[in-house]
């Protein structure tokens, strides 16, 4: 007896990981049809030599699955400039934010020693041990002590800018990246669409499937052009289209991006699960192109690559990938460049750095857990990030910076319906931990957070989120 119709139907959003799972994974790797997303292929611009040349080498053991949709080469060649650029600017500033961290670390030691001293006078009338602590911690000792810390600092850095290979200007005259990855698809390359079939689909993106909120790409509504903001639909069109001429009768695609968490890829944490993605993606491909879907990080991925057709990446290659999955393709928010951060678009922005953690002390907050969200360069947490950016404004514990957009991110509401279907009402949480259970909704990732923290930060964050909604409650009334 087959499975109930129910099973069978929603499959895909009964399973906690989407299809995620390892039961059939090697599959997608022996047989399956394997889609790079741009940021796979521009993190080779962000490797090292060997870890570059590792990669490429695992990449070659599945040349004849390797297929590149239009959309994902027209980003590639469009993008590397890019990479460089940013690349470059980040090492070259790096020295100067070292020097700066530690002129104010040489600040707060001055300024912590003169601090006991004028106790030691008001309190005591110790002019002895005040004149010790002036010979102990005075500027030349403190920059004594800070010397070799530089040093220390700077060497890394210089070997590190060594041995990236790579400047802007080379890619034009010697991009060993470029002719690697084009001898790699050969002719797999997607044609480019007639402008009636993507004047049809950037259409059929903007005016019905963003509105409903139906991934993927739905979190770029309203960036730039309808062209540009159709980028992540126009990708997945050319994959559903791929996908249907496989000739394999068991159609497998894998398709790997460091767009993790990202959410119009990825459904929202829910209590006892992490993020996943969408299974709508998993239940569309299956319908118009009678295929399965697996998707994968780049470290996942070449992970399997090593499992299941032994290729040789080393442990620091990996780390590579993963340090570039994380920060490749998410530039730093422009601060006066956004009026306001939503829900929606706070998985696209960074916040500037440091404003969180900022936000973090403001508050008291104390546990590691906490901590590591809040300084974490991962897509994950950055949609926590900013609602502690904008909580701790809008209550009045801290100051905000110059050019600080205005946050609209609440981690709860009070109102008798919930103000999108997958928030959960307060009677989630335990009594006594929440006020106002019966007549509150509290989203997804919040509860996510508050059961993987201390009590004591619990208690911080739920206490903030209080308050955050009976003042909104309160303006609405």
């Amino acid at each position: 007896m087959g499975e109930p119709a129910l099973v069978r139907q929603y499959k895909a959003w009964l399973q906690p990981g989407a299809l995620t799972g390892d039961s059939n994974r090697e599959g997608f790797f022996t047989r399956g049809l394997v889609v790079l997303d741009t940021n796979v292929l521009l993190s080779l611009y962000e490797y090292t030599s060997p870890a570059r040349e590792q990669v490429l080498t695992a990449l070659e053991r599945i040349p004849d699955r390797l297929w590149l949709p239009h959309q994902v080469g027209l980003e590639f060649v469009r993008g590397r400039h890019r990479v460089l650029e940013n690349r470059r600017s980040t090492l070259r500033q790096a020295p100067n934010d070292v020097r700066n961290k530690l002129i104010a670390a040489r600040k707060s030691v001055l300024d912590a020693s003169d601090s006991v001293k004028r106790l030691l006078v008001k309190y005591a009338q110790d002019t002895e041990a005040s004149a010790k602590l002036d010979e102990a911690f005075n500027p030349s000792s403190v920059d004594g002590y800070l010397a070799p810390w530089l040093e220390a600092l700077l060497k890394p850095l210089e070997k590190l800018t060594s041995e990236h290979d790579l400047a802007p200007g080379s890619v034009d005259a010697d991009d060993p990246v470029l002719p690697r990855i084009a001898a790699l698809y050969g002719e797999r390359v997607g044609r480019q669409p007639s402008a009636e079939v993507l004047r049809d689909r950037i259409e059929y993106a903007t005016a019905f499937r963003f509105p409903n909120r139906i991934p993927p790409g739905f979190g770029d509504a309203g960036k730039g052009t309808p062209l540009e903001a159709a980028g992540d639909f126009l990708l997945w069109e050319e994959v559903v289209q791929e996908a249907r001429l496989l000739a394999d009768p068991q159609r497998y695609v894998l398709f790997v991006s460091a767009d993790t968490v990202k959410g119009d890829w990825y459904e929202p944490a829910e209590p006892g699960r992490g993020p996943r993605p969408w299974p709508m993606l998993f239940d569309e491909l299956e319908n118009r192109a009678g295929a399965q879907l697996r998707i994968e990080t780049p470290t996942r991925f070449f992970q399997g690559i090593n499992e299941y057709l032994h290729a040789d990446i080393t442990e620091a290659t990996y780390e590579e990938i993963e340090r570039a999955a994380e920060t490749l393709d998410r530039p730093a928010l422009k601060a006066d460049s956004v009026p306001e951060v939503t829900e929606d678009t706070a998985a696209q922005l960074a916040p500037p750095h440091g404003l969180a953690l900022d936000a973090y002390h403001s508050v008291g907050l104390s546990s590691a857990a906490v901590r590591s969200a809040v300084e974490s360069p991962k897509q994950a947490h950055w949609t926590f990030q900013w609602w502690l950016i904008g909580v701790t404004f809008q209550l009045g514990r801290r100051d905000p910076v110059d050019g600080e957009p205005s946050v609209a991110i609440k981690a709860a509401i009070r109102s008798s319906v919930p103000p999108a279907p997958h928030w959960k009402p307060g009677t989630v949480l335990r009594s006594g931990e929440w006020l106002h259970r019966e007549s509150s909704w509290v989203a997804p990732w919040f509860i996510y957070l508050l059961n993987s923290t201390s009590q004591v930060d619990s208690v911080v964050l739920q206490r903030l989120a209080v308050q955050q909604a009976d003042r909104e409650a309160q303006r609405d009334h």
